[in-house]
Formats: C-alpha cells, sequence, structure tokens
C-alpha cells in the first residue's frame, strides 16, 4: 500500500505543475508560488488513502486529487487577502509580491481550473466540488463577520467545519468515489475526513501555542500577536477559575492582539500551563476518537491502520 500511495501522491505532483500553468507569464509564475512552496498535501493524501478501499489504480484518483489541491490552492491564496498576510509556507504570500488584485485574480484562476478538471471526473464531481466551494465561502463569510449572538466556541467549530474540514471530507469521498469502493464505504470516509479534518485545524492551532520552535510553519504564538482567537483562547475566556495565574491570562486576552514582547511572552507562558489548553487537547482527541469510530465500516488492511495512525498522530502532536 505504502509504493501505491507514494506513487499516487508523486503523480499528483506532477500534474499539479501542468495545472497551475498559464499562457500568461505573470498568472504561471503567481498561480505556481504556492504550489512550488510546498505544504502537507494532507488532502491528496486522504484522497490516495481512500482509493485503497476501491481500485487504487483508477486513472481517476490523480485528477480528483488535483481537484482537492487547486480549490484548498485557490483558498489560501483569497485567505491571505483576506487576512494580509505577508508570509505563507515560509515564503512572502502572494498579495505581499503582487498585490491584492492580482492574489484574488490566480485564486480566482485555480478555483476554474478545480472546475475544469472535476468536469472530466463527471456531473458528480462537479456537483460535488461546486458544494464543498459554497462550505468554504460560507465558513470563510462566518469567520468574517464573528458569532452574531451565538457562542463563540460553537461558531467557532462552526468554522472549522466549513472552512477546513468540508474539503478534506470531500478529499477522502473523492478517493472512495472515483477508486469504485462501495457506497458504504464512501460514506465512511467522508464521515471520517470531516472529523479529522476539524481535529487536524485544532491541532494546527494548539501546534502554534504549544510548540517551542517553527514546528507549525510560523513563530510559535503568531495568533495571539495578531489577535487571532483559537480554541484554547475561547476557553480560557470563558472559563471562571479565580487563580491568580487564570484571572492574568483573561485579563490579557481579553485586550486582543497582544503586540507588546514581554506581555506576549506573558500570554504564550501562562496558556501553555493553563487548564484551556487542557481542556482543547482533550478537544482535539475526541475529534481523533470520534474519526476513528467513523472508519469502523471500512475492512481490516493496510489502509484503515494508516488512517487510525493519523488519528493518533494528530491527538499526539500537541502533548
Amino acid at each position: 500500500m505504502d509504493e501505491s500511495v507514494s506513487a499516487t501522491l508523486a503523480a499528483v505532483e506532477v500534474a499539479l505543475r501542468g495545472h497551475v500553468a498559464s499562457a500568461d507569464p505573470l498568472v504561471a509564475e503567481a498561480a505556481r508560488h504556492l504550489a512550488d512552496a510546498g505544504g502537507k498535501r494532507f488532502r491528496p493524501l486522504l484522497v490516495a488513502l481512500g482509493a485503497q478501499f476501491g481500485d487504487p489504480e483508477s486513472p481517476q484518483i490523480v485528477d480528483a486529487a488535483n481537484v482537492v489541491e487547486l480549490t484548498h490552492l485557490a483558498t489560501l491564496y483569497h485567505d491571505d487577502v483576506m487576512d494580509e498576510a505577508l508570509v505563507r509556507r515560509g515564503a512572502p504570500s502572494a498579495n505581499a509580491r503582487w498585490g491584492n488584485s492580482v492574489a484574488i485574480l490566480v485564486g480566482d484562476y485555480l478555483f476554474a481550473q478545480a472546475a475544469d478538471l472535476a468536469a472530466t471526473l463527471g456531473t458528480e464531481a462537479v456537483h460535488l466540488q461546486a458544494q464543498t466551494f459554497a462550505r468554504l465561502v460560507h465558513g470563510q463569510i462566518a469567520e468574517t463577520v464573528g458569532p452574531r449572538g451565538t457562542d463563540p466556541i460553537e461558531h467557532h467549530l462552526h468554522v472549522i467545519t466549513e472552512k477546513t474540514a468540508s474539503l478534506i471530507a470531500t478529499a477522502a469521498r473523492f478517493g472512495g468515489l472515483f477508486s469504485g469502493a462501495r457506497p458504504e464505504f464512501v460514506e465512511a470516509l467522508a464521515g471520517y475526513g470531516e472529523t479529522i479534518g476539524i481535529a487536524f485545524q485544532l491541532s494546527d492551532d494548539l501546534l502554534d501555542i504549544a510548540s517551542e520552535s517553527v514546528q507549525s510553519g510560523k513563530t510559535p504564538g503568531t495568533d495571539l500577536r495578531e489577535g487571532v482567537p483559537t480554541l484554547p483562547v475561547f476557553y480560557a475566556l470563558a472559563g471562571d477559575d479565580t487563580d491568580a495565574s487564570a484571572v492574568r491570562l483573561r485579563e490579557l486576552l481579553s485586550a486582543g492582539p497582544i503586540t507588546d514582547d514581554e506581555l506576549h511572552a506573558e500570554a504564550l507562558t501562562l496558556l501553555r500551563e493553563s487548564s484551556a489548553m487542557k481542556r482543547a487537547r482533550e478537544t482535539v482527541r475526541s475529534y481523533a476518537e470520534e474519526a476513528r469510530a467513523r472508519l469502523a465500516p471500512l475492512p481490516a488492511g493496510e489502509a484503515k491502520r494508516a488512517m487510525e495512525a493519523l488519528c493518533d498522530f494528530i491527538a499526539d502532536r500537541t502533548n
């Protein structure tokens, strides 16, 4: 199985270079920018793993993986414009290098490439990609406008489900669907993808706090410095602990972005040692365990073991 998955991912990488190409040199350069920067390729991995429950040699698998990766890359260009990000995957962001207009249009171009490729897979692929795109947009809108009277923690988890987990669910679904896996296997894969997607994003956010290095791909505490609230912060703000460190942490976090170096270091230390961080780790673990449970209908074997191992990795990597 390892060889099959590796071969699929290698083929996805080669094909991706072709799909980000353009007759316009500027578009080609800007579209290649993030593809060349690498990334985890987590979504193509789930397509490749999902395909193990049908015919992993199906010629449609590589195209299906490219549909989800092109869609993912497109969202990154748009995200960076909205976040006014300067860096992405260790390189200058497209908006920082070429400006917002070019970054938005290149994102649109990649969405178009994903839709064009989905059309070669059939109407169901087009339908699923469009539905997923709608969920991504709704998630981004929900994040942009804020909770609007709903519970902030529930709202945060809803944003992650729509903005991140929906595409990861589609990746796992595509793997099963385009390998010709049985319908109940396809549904199990989609359920797994959505749940592991939530755990994956939450653990990424915890890594920003817990890691001592640039393990997370950015300087530790970046979210705190930029005032981006993550699950441990929501838990800390909602907490009613009366001990001095919890009270001080709430005081620091309620002020918004923490740009002062000394205050930032203090908040990061307090957050790392807080009951809110412990609770957030438990939340990640509960989603990882739920993802494992979603695999129950799938037959035992290497692919299922690999997907279970992914649950363990995501649950353990922020400890």
